[in-house]
């Protein structure tokens, strides 16, 4: 059974008839081809599906995409701002070495986005406190602390507008 679903994705206006059972990553990766959004564990558990709904992370592999409809969605692949080449989460990933293998990656970037708009300059443990809702098995977190910080740094420094 199908259902109509319309959607902001990434700033562009999406309409298309879903399964009434597809996750909202599903429909993110086989209807739109956005295939930033990673599935892993399938069960909220690892984080590498999370996106942003309205501004705030979730889960995207326990949310149905039906449950979207008439709302914004924000993916890895839409969080740089259209004029620039990397959002300053990902520039600070990729300055301080904050990947290996990057299967976790789009949903930390995702997480730490909306977390550093309500944490401008977090501490060390506020930072790994967020972290602890993902998963990696490549970093130890090392790193990927340092590029979050980095990353609040850069930001904190942007022009106020």
């Amino acid at each position: 059974m199908k259902r109509p679903v319309r959607v902001k994705v990434n700033g562009t206006e999406r309409e298309q008839a879903v399964d009434v059972r597809s996750t909202l990553a599903e429909f993110l990766r086989e209807d739109l081809d956005l295939t930033g959004t990673h599935v892993g564990c399938e069960h909220g558990v690892c984080g590498a599906c999370t996106v942003l709904f309205d501004g705030e992370p979730v889960r995207a592999c326990l949310m149905l995409a039906a449950q979207a409809d008439g709302h914004d969605v924000t993916t890895i692949e839409g969080v740089a701002p259209p004029d620039e080449a990397l959002h300053p989460v990902q520039a600070a990933f990729a300055a301080k070495h904050g990947l290996q293998c990057g299967y976790c990656t789009p949903g930390i970037v995702m997480s730490a986005c909306a977390f550093l708009k309500e944490h401008p300059a977090p501490s060390e443990g506020e930072i790994r406190e967020m972290l602890s809702g993902h998963l990696c098995r490549c970093t130890g977190y090392h790193f990927i602390v340092e590029a979050i910080a980095e990353a609040a740094r850069a930001l904190a420094a942007q022009p106020k507008v």
